[in-house]
């Protein structure tokens, strides 16, 4: 069945990237040494790198923790890479390898544009929290019920192979979309838990959000408004 070419389109992941070593934790909570522009402007490349391997030294030993405690059956060993092609536009995602292990990917030109610290362990926590909260998994889910739903759908109306088939592509890509601005926020929120315990202003670390193209509320968009994840940092920073 050709939806299944549409599933793993949606789970592609970036190839060959070099890794960062985290095998040096701190202590949770226990602020250290960070790096900020003065001005505002963006750290660069350099310093971008250096803040993401710190707080990949602080934030992966509390998401897995985090992991541990709050799931079950669910693999909770984080592979954390940097794809540091200059080429490639900023982005950072979570995925799965085949065994289930979970990777979060960075891309060099996400951290050179990041300001501070607590942008980049934000970033972090919020792929994290993605994994803890089975995202992928309940996506695909809905993927399916969708492909399902409008296959039988045209099946009834007497659409033929390709009919069938159509409707269950666009049937598999709007269920794979019907929750994910429900799935961002819940991952800013559970991001923000994280990114907190790991030493790290979630609330700094936010205004990365103010910097990058918002999304508004678009039908079958797959982020939330930017001012909606604003306030879901500052209300569960509240609260911690």
């Amino acid at each position: 069945m050709r939806v299944w070419l549409v599933f793993a389109l949606m789970f592609l992941t970036a190839c060959q990237p070099s890794g960062v070593d985290s095998s040096k934790p701190t202590s949770e909570g226990i602020p250290e040494q960070t790096a900020q522009s003065n001005d505002g402007s963006a750290l660069g490349l350099r310093a971008g790198t250096q803040a993401f391997a710190r707080a990949v030294a602080r934030v992966e030993p509390v998401a897995e923790r985090m992991c541990v405690r709050s799931t079950k059956g669910l693999n909770c060993d984080f592979k954390i890479l940097l794809d540091d092609n200059p080429r490639k536009p900023p982005n950072a995602f979570q995925t799965l390898e085949r065994s289930g292990r979970p990777v979060i990917m960075f891309t060099a030109s996400l951290l050179a544009r990041a300001h501070n610290d607590d942008e980049i362990a934000f970033v972090l926590g919020h792929e994290a929290a993605h994994h803890i909260k089975n995202h992928l998994a309940r996506q695909r889910t809905n993927a399916i019920a969708g492909a399902v739903l409008l296959g039988n759908l045209a099946t009834l109306t007497g659409a033929g192979a390709i009919g069938v088939q159509t409707a269950q592509e666009l049937g598999a890509a709007v269920g794979a979309r019907s929750y994910s601005k429900d799935f961002e926020l819940e991952a800013d929120r559970l991001g923000t838990v994280i990114t907190a315990r790991a030493g790290y202003d979630p609330v700094l670390g936010s205004k990365f959000f103010t910097r990058i193209p918002d999304p508004g509320d678009r039908f079958l968009g797959t982020h939330p408004p930017n001012a909606d994840r604003v306030k879901a940092v500052r209300d569960t920073a509240a609260k911690l």
